[in-house]
């Protein structure tokens, strides 16, 4: 693995054999050319969280027909961006192997150590809560005791980038789930969002819950913006 770009000595046969892996080596040779910030050893042992999270989710799609891998991979994309350490990118990387494909936290444990387990193992934890009200005082409670929860601020973080995609993503999941899930977002996770600094990713958030939330209003008030930007950049033109 001689360098970054050399995504040939990072994606082997093996990785080339399943066909979830063969599907989506595009999208994880992306991821790696965001990880020139890490070392040859850190890229490595993501490469490795990444074969163990593609075998573990092998078989498995996303609502809209592509490996459930691709989710995973995006989500350490985001976590890239913000330049995470190795540790939280592969917890990235496995954030579902326990909650969808049996992988216990001992095995984790095991295979990519504590802290990396403790990591995912914090991610399943806060996956199994739902937030179903709309009262202030109550989102600011959710709030708190999902922070509480988080010992390692490493899974907010990656959590916050698994909500992003998901948001992404959600107009190909059933309009049953948009509601509930928009507004666990605008309530819950984009004030975390602002909180932690991460304003590109609250103003995100905040957009995206609102387009589904209220998809006639959203389109309404995008033409008339985009609109006023037309204006605006003509009058600075002339």
């Amino acid at each position: 693995m001689s360098t970054l770009a050399d995504t040939g000595s990072l994606l082997s046969s093996d990785d080339q054999a399943h066909p979830a892996a063969s599907a989506a080596a595009a999208s994880f040779a992306g991821l790696l050319t965001k990880l020139d910030y890490l070392s040859a050893g850190d890229i490595e042992s993501i490469r490795q969280a990444y074969r163990f999270a593609d075998e573990a989710h092998l078989g498995q799609l996303r609502k809209n027909g592509d490996p459930y891998i691709t989710h995973p991979i995006a989500v350490a994309a985001q976590c890239a961006e913000w330049k995470l350490d190795a540790q939280a990118l592969m917890s990235a990387l496995m954030h579902d192997a326990i909650e969808d494909c049996g992988v216990t936290k001992e095995e984790l444990v095991e295979r990519f150590g504590a802290p990396v387990a403790d990591l995912v193992d914090g991610l399943t934890k806060l996956e199994k809560l739902e937030f179903d009200t709309r009262e202030q005082n109550q989102a600011e409670s959710f709030r708190k005791m999902l922070l509480a929860m988080a010992k390692d601020v490493r899974v907010i973080l990656i959590k916050l980038a698994d909500r992003t995609h998901n948001m992404r993503t959600m107009g190909d999941m059933p309009r049953s789930k948009w509601q509930r899930i928009s507004n666990e977002t605008l309530e819950i996770y984009a004030p975390i969002a602002h909180r932690l600094g991460l304003n590109f990713t609250y103003r995100e958030l905040q957009d995206l819950a609102f387009r589904f939330l209220h998809p006639w209003r959203y389109e309404v008030l995008s033409k008339a913006l985009n609109k006023s930007r037309n204006r605006r950049r003509d009058l600075i033109s002339r």
